[in-house]
């Protein structure tokens, strides 16, 4: 359970949390110096019947809210400080503003400094704070008047927060997938790199071997401590220090993540979000602006605005609702390791305020045409419904989903299974769009069919290669399609079911023609280009279709012989030749009785069939048979 402070400079968030905790959270020399709160501080703080929490308090100077932000990401309650000698102050509101904007669920008001005045300005100021909590979902949050001088109040404030703090009891699954932002890196003598930061999610113990982005390098944890003390493990909700090898402090810091390995947690620069804006101008594709998510602050656009709906009829519960979210696409300047669910905060740079945040729908959305539209405020399983939709033939990592979607990994699997999303290999696949790639490679073979009708089908590779979906997929479309009795597939070919080429009686008489050409010159048949001339376009078909027949045979890709042609030209090389001896072109062109030019593509064709081995010097008679080679 994480706590964290926000609230206007000098209100007296540093002095509060040492009145609760003895810590003084102040620890820079500059801190000292100049009396203000730069970076971020903690403390452990127990609370009756909750148990020790951490605190984070943070800077409340407007020059220091990118360090506000890294220091309220993670944080399950807030406690809001406001001074009561002077009310509500610009960065009261925007400190608000963004616990609003990270869908803090609780929070308490502190007032401060109640020594310095009197209950009619207590009163005022009690007020203020009405005021500016009305028409949010911190309306209701306890106000508690206190002193860090005289220790008015702190009584009180420790209930409040035990109260808020039992209502905010985090349940989060250490089975999930770890990642902790880092938010501070030191060097301690004897251990070496050190971070620091909440875990958001999963679990990781002693000796575990962790991925750190950036850089994007391995590291294992070498030691855990959990508020000052050694631990085994560090669980969902602890604030925990790491000390890590293999890492150099120059390596990681303020930014840093901490994940299981990186493979799974691929890096984005390019995410679907849901954004809620505090004004009303949306901010266009050339707007400079500054994405902060965890600990990272990164410059960013609002690159499309997808869709948009009032705040008050979307599953969002926090902030006013009168407000408007829209679904949005934002890219970012720099990869960051970014998962659905995440909360988000955005600014402009100059002038430096806050604008806007929301929570990250979608780490990578699909760039295409979009067949679902993502709607405002949808759950796990519609996400999965439309990315799946969205993805089509290309289908879904599986590994990614519990990154996608924001939940475990075991809760991805229940939801694949309730849409009835179909596994194959490593990925899943939308029914619909295996049903139109099994309509996709039907209307392939059947046209093939329709416009080649002399050939036997398609190849298989054929059909592969062009679609864009993976080989597995199209196999499994072709069994479906095989199973229903749509298609039939014989070995490398892939034709309708029932079908067979069939000769009209012109193509009939076309064949017989080319076969007469073709038997008239037995061991010198005419060229394919010859027969084409002298019969048209049709004859190459026809040649293949008398191929597969078993009526000729194809010896190179311009030359076709009859069956018995190539029995007869085989068993002279058999009869006439030596075994062992090597034979060169002049000699086996007196065996065959033919010209050069008829010789070689036979005797490649021999080559290959086993019938002759080709040695450098010429060939030797091969060991196989005419009829087992054909």
């Amino acid at each position: 359970m994480i706590l964290g402070t926000a609230g206007h400079i000098d209100h007296g968030k540093t002095a509060l949390v040492k009145a609760l905790t003895g810590v003084d959270t102040d620890r820079l020399p500059e801190e000292k110096r100049r009396g203000i709160t730069i970076d971020l501080g903690f403390a452990p703080l127990t609370l009756d019947g909750i148990g020790t929490i951490g605190i984070v308090d943070v800077p409340g100077h407007e020059a220091f809210v990118r360090t506000m932000l890294a220091g309220a990401s993670g944080i399950d309650i807030g406690l809001l400080v406001v001074a009561a000698d002077e009310g509500v102050m610009p960065q009261t509101r925007e400190h608000l503003d963004i616990l609003s904007l990270l869908a803090i669920p609780k929070i308490v008001v502190a007032l401060t400094k109640r020594d310095l005045v009197t209950e009619e300005w207590l009163a005022l100021a009690h007020e203020d704070v009405l005021a500016l909590l009305a028409g949010t979902s911190f309306a209701e949050s306890e106000i508690v008047a206190v002193s860090a001088i005289s220790g008015e109040g702190l009584g009180e404030l420790r209930q409040a927060l035990a109260r808020a703090s039992s209502a905010r009891l985090r349940s989060g699954s250490e089975e999930d997938l770890f990642r902790m932002p880092v938010d501070r890196a030191f060097t301690v003598k004897g251990t070496g790199t050190v971070v620091t930061g909440t875990v958001w999610s999963g679990s990781v113990g002693r000796d575990a071997v962790v991925s750190v982005f950036p850089p994007g390098r391995e590291s294992r944890v070498r030691a855990i401590q959990h508020h000052g003390a050694p631990a085994k493990a560090a669980s969902p909700g602890e604030r925990v220090a790491l000390a890590l090898s293999d890492i150099d402090v120059a390596e990681v810091g303020r930014g840093s993540v901490l994940t299981g390995r990186l493979p799974l947690w691929n890096a984005t620069t390019r995410i679907e979000v849901e954004l809620r804006l505090l004004r009303d101008a949306v901010p266009g594709p050339r707007t400079r602006l500054r994405f902060h998510l965890g600990t990272s602050d990164v410059g960013a656009r609002v690159s499309r605005v997808l869709e948009t709906a009032p705040l008050a009829e979307t599953s969002v519960d926090v902030g006013s609702t009168n407000e408007t979210a829209r679904i949005a696409v934002i890219a970012l300047d720099e990869p960051l390791l970014v998962r659905a669910g995440d909360r988000f905060v955005l600014r402009l740079p100059s002038p430096a305020i806050t604008i806007g945040g929301g929570i990250v729908r979608d780490p990578f959305p699909s760039a295409g045409k979009r067949k679902a539209r993502a709607k405002i405020g949808e759950t796990p399983r519609e996400l999965l419904a439309r990315i799946a939709a969205n993805a089509g033939d290309e289908g879904l990592e599986v590994a990614q989903l519990p990154i996608r979607l924001g939940v475990s990994a075991a809760e991805a699997t229940s939801l694949a299974n309730e849409l009835n999303l179909s596994a194959i290999q490593s990925r899943l696949y939308d029914p619909g769009a295996l049903a139109t790639l099994e309509r996709e490679m039907e209307r392939i073979v059947s046209e093939h069919v329709e416009n080649s009708p002399l050939e036997a089908g398609v190849q298989l590779q054929s059909l592969r290669s062009a679609h864009r979906a993976s080989s597995a997929v199209i196999d499994r479309a072709l069994d479906r399609l095989v199973e229903r009795s749509r298609i039939e597939i014989d070995r490398s070919l892939v034709k309708p079911a029932g079908w067979s080429p069939k000769l009209t009686g012109r193509e009939k008489g076309l064949a017989d023609a080319m076969l007469h050409e073709i038997c008239i010159h037995p061991s010198e048949p005419p060229a394919v280009s010859e027969l084409v001339a002298q019969f048209g376009e049709k004859a190459s078909g026809l040649l293949r279709y008398l191929e597969r027949a078993g009526e000729l045979v194809r010896v190179s890709d311009e030359r076709y012989y009859s069956p018995a042609a190539v029995e007869a030209m085989v068993g002279k090389l058999h009869s006439q030749l030596e075994p062992g001896r090597i034979y060169s072109p002049a000699e086996l062109r007196e065996v065959l009785g033919v010209s050069r030019k008829y010789l070689i593509p036979f005797l490649e064709f021999c080559d290959i069939a086993g019938l002759t081995d080709r040695k450098a010097e010429g060939r030797v008679l091969g060991s196989s048979r005419v009829r087992d080679g054909l």
